[in-house]
């Protein structure tokens, strides 16, 4: 059984949540194998110090240098001064003669390491039953092994890598693909929604106005003419609704960056609403601001405008200003309404879907309703990477909302 077919759009975003799921379990597993490796690594090399060092505590009690392993080197110096006693075949360069001076005229043991024929020794002279003794020891085997373990390391945190990278690919795309499907199938369900309920609310709207065009003007304030008056802002409410529900569905909606000017984008959502501002007595103050270039979706920007006005206007009692600057490297767009301000129990949750608070004194009709307007707002400014906060919620003080968004740079 087949899942919802699937536009480019799904495919392109399905295929970047593989890769970027893909990506961090790769790197956890590599962070986890080289930790492994540097403690497999860390422990090898210590063991292996360790060893040459009790090689050569071991070989400095040894009374003939006959009875050395092969790799080490002795030398016994009498009290007179002159070897005694040394190994054959000594490489060039042993015995270290300061190192025998110093512990002969301290008697403390020294160690050291002394480049001869080409190879790294590791040297112990000590005080040992009345005599100087030096043992030299080869750390070349050791070294040897110690890099063949950091070349198997490597290879096989290489081959755990590419081996992870696959089952990662693989897993990562059986995880998403039902997750995809839903969400296609989601989307798809929402821009059919919106094709069909675009219509009968447009030609609801358009009957409604030319009924209530139609009716008597002895009517107007009656019954027939509030009720129509009604119908229309309904049908307007619904289709304001319906925008924001195609918008807060589908984050693609707010992927499609472009360069647009903030200031020039208030100025319009602002024009929009002088004529309802008007009906309300309410007056609209727009303050002059220089342009705002910034990176965003035209469409989610202007519905997250429409949003705080909209907010703004329906809890305002005789004024709503619009202010526009910059703060750093930040767009400033504060919307402000004389009305009743946020209820405190609300400041934390204005921005929640459908939020709902209870009445205030200034404003006892019941309990206020916020929809998905201010939801919006904080989707679109997350998006853009920005934020929104409420600069004031004193009940009756009236109330401001603050949106940050970044600037364009230039």
């Amino acid at each position: 059984m087949t899942g919802p077919a699937r536009n480019t759009a799904d495919d392109r975003e399905m295929r970047r949540a593989v890769r970027r799921l893909t990506l961090q379990f790769t790197a956890l597993i590599g962070v986890l194998f080289l930790l492994l490796g540097a403690l497999v690594y860390g422990l090898v090399s210590r063991s292996a110090n360790e060893t040459l060092d009790r090689t050569l505590r071991d070989a400095a009690q040894v009374d003939s240098p006959r009875d050395l392993p092969a790799g080490v080197w002795v030398t016994i110096i009498d009290d007179d001064g002159d070897p005694t006693r040394s190994s054959r075949g000594m490489p060039t360069g042993l015995p270290d003669t300061a190192a025998l001076a110093q512990v002969g005229a301290s008697g403390q043991a020294l160690s050291s390491e002394v480049s001869a024929d080409g190879h790294t020794f590791r040297v112990l002279t000590s005080l040992e039953h009345g005599h100087v003794v030096q043992v030299a020891v080869d750390e070349q085997e050791a070294r040897e092994e110690l890099s063949r373990l950091l070349t198997a390391l490597v290879a096989a945190g290489v081959a755990a890598l590419v081996v992870s990278a696959v089952a990662a690919t693989w897993m990562a795309r059986r995880a998403i693909r039902p997750l995809a499907d839903a969400l296609s199938l989601q989307r798809r369900f929402v821009a059919d929604a919106s094709h069909e309920l675009r219509t009968p609310l447009t030609l609801l709207s358009t009957r409604a106005q030319l009924l209530r065009r139609r009716v008597p003007l002895a009517e107007e304030s009656g019954a027939l003419g509030t009720g129509l008056d009604e119908i229309v802002q309904d049908a307007r409410d619904l289709t304001a609704t319906l925008e924001d529900l195609l918008i807060a569905a589908d984050p693609r909606e707010v992927t499609n960056f472009e360069d647009i000017d903030l200031t020039a984008s208030i100025r319009e959502v602002a024009a929009t609403f002088t004529t309802e501002a008007s009906d309300r007595g309410i007056e609209l103050d727009v303050t002059d601001a220089a342009p705002l270039p910034i990176s965003g979706a035209p469409a989610a920007l202007q519905r997250m405008l429409v949003a705080l006005l909209a907010n703004a206007l329906d809890h305002a009692r005789r004024r709503v200003t619009i202010t526009a600057t910059t703060s750093g490297k930040e767009a400033v767009v504060t919307v402000a309404d004389d009305g009743p301000g946020f209820p405190p129990e609300l400041a934390g949750r204005a921005f929640e879907r459908f939020a709902t608070s209870r009445p205030i004194d200034t404003d006892p009709t019941g309990q206020r309703h916020y929809g998905l307007g201010l939801a919006l707002v904080s989707d679109v400014a997350s998006r853009h990477g920005g934020s929104v906060a409420i600069a004031a919620t004193s009940p009756g003080g009236g109330a401001s909302i603050t949106v940050r968004i970044p600037v364009r740079d230039r």
